[in-house]
């Protein structure tokens, strides 16, 4: 998920694009799927619904990296700790969402997951 707008702000202005890649609704995560439970882990498909239309599908395999490597890369510079995540890119189909959508998408043969896209309020202290 990104917020475009301060995508496009920070982009413009040279920044990184933190505020627009991290806000703590944009990454809902399904369960943890075991490793047992990947035959191939370059040979799996990921996909992306929105409202019961396909609107992203993809095989690891196409990935530019595989994730074998990544994790070995990524490792090489920080710790990672079980129940890290890792996010990559994502296959073409990318699209704004709207308040009231329904998402669904998983891996095939592994594991679905599925949200509401909702409009989050948020407090500031006074």
């Amino acid at each position: 998920m990104t917020a475009r707008d301060l995508q496009s702000v920070a982009k413009s202005a040279g920044l990184p694009w933190t505020l627009a890649k991290g806000q703590d609704i944009f990454t809902p995560i399904s369960e943890v799927v075991p490793k047992s439970a990947v035959a191939n882990p370059d040979d799996l498909k990921l996909w992306l619904k929105e409202d019961d239309e396909l609107r992203q599908k993809g095989p690891t395999r196409d990935m530019i990296f595989q994730i074998p490597f990544l994790i070995c890369y990524i490792s090489s510079i920080m710790t990672l700790m079980e129940g890290d995540v890792i996010l990559t890119g994502t296959p073409e189909g990318v699209g704004p969402v709207r308040v009231g959508q329904k998402i669904k998408a998983g891996i095939t043969d592994l594991i679905d997951v599925e949200f509401d896209v909702q409009r989050r309020y948020r407090s500031f202290p006074a």
